[in-house]
């Protein structure tokens, strides 16, 4: 999930104007020819639909304030974050930047948290469990597994034990912890997929939920509608994300680029929303690692319009 900044490296540290869909109905001879009322437009933000703030991060990094108004005049409720380091979220204290999307009339409801080569340790856990529950965040994610730690199966296993103690960790905070897939996750490791033989069986479902992205998903040669028949109410997050091209199953991050906005490529977001009540779902968040155009922005109102106006309706 390279560009500018690799998501490794970043961890570390407009309104939707076809949302109007503008209903006129034909003239009634029975209204004495006059013209039937305008239907309101929907205001984009009853969807709830969220997105995940990495898609801008070099916008983010720059001006946070202006970033956020884009967003929500863009016609987004909720927010999910990537710029969680040391105590504060994009350089601000949790209760300021909680009030800064507020205030924009946004809600923050989940938080890629900071990965070190470590991942999420048992000694930093409760820090960033505290540091999350003022800003009143529901879910807390890990978004990445470092590549040295996706060589074993007994590395996997040992990293769902952790999380399975992190998750304990966050519910006392009542924040649900989460875990973020790739498509590495999916490839073989002596011969074993890790997400289907360690991931999904080991991890606590009282304690963890999966955030299931669709492009990786995808990449990998996977059907998400499959897995979520397969493996029900486990998947509370959906990463709304599109790819342009149907390709071979791969299970690389690196050099991808295929990245589109919700709706402009191949993906059956119908199909996969259809059974949203199985996986029990309770937000999706947009997100698009890189723009093809350089618009992110641009990209974002194309990801919402669609959502709202041809894949939600």
């Amino acid at each position: 999930m390279k560009t500018t900044r690799s998501r490794r490296d970043f961890l570390r540290m407009s309104a939707a104007g076809a949302l109007g869909a503008f209903a006129l109905t034909q003239t009634s001879c029975k209204s004495g020819g006059k013209p039937a009322p305008v239907a309101t437009p929907v205001d984009p933000k009853t969807f709830g639909i969220g997105l995940q703030l990495y898609t801008i991060r070099d916008a983010m990094g720059t001006d946070v304030a202006g970033s956020l108004k884009k967003v929500s005049d863009a016609g987004y409720k909720n927010l999910e974050l990537a710029g969680y380091s040391e105590g504060k979220f994009y350089g601000m204290a949790p209760g300021e930047f909680k009030k800064l999307v507020n205030d924009l009339g946004m809600e923050i409801v989940s938080s890629h948290t900071n990965v070190e080569a470590q991942g999420i340790t048992l000694d930093n856990a409760k820090k960033m469990a505290d540091d999350h529950a003022l800003l009143g965040v529901k879910y807390c994610v890990q978004p990445w597994v470092v590549e040295e730690a996706r060589t074993t199966i007994a590395s996997y296993q040992k990293m769902v034990a952790d999380w399975n103690t992190v998750g304990g960790i966050m519910k006392q905070n009542g924040i649900v912890f989460g875990y973020h897939n790739h498509n590495f996750e999916f490839d073989n490791v002596e011969g074993k997929i890790p997400y289907f033989d360690i991931f999904l069986p080991e991890l606590d479902k009282d304690l963890v939920t999966m955030e299931l992205d669709m492009f990786w998903t995808t990449k990998a040669g996977q059907n998400p509608v499959e897995i979520i028949k397969k493996y029900p109410g486990r998947f509370q997050l959906f990463h709304m994300k599109d790819m342009y091209t149907n390709e071979a199953p791969f299970f690389t991050t690196v050099g991808v680029k295929d990245f589109a906005p919700v709706g402009e490529g191949v993906i059956n977001f119908k199909n996969i929303l259809a059974v949203k009540d199985i996986a029990g779902m309770k937000y999706m968040i947009v997100e698009q690692d890189q723009s093809r155009d350089g618009d992110p922005f641009g990209d974002i109102s194309k990801s919402i319009t669609n959502l709202t106006t041809k894949i939600l309706v």
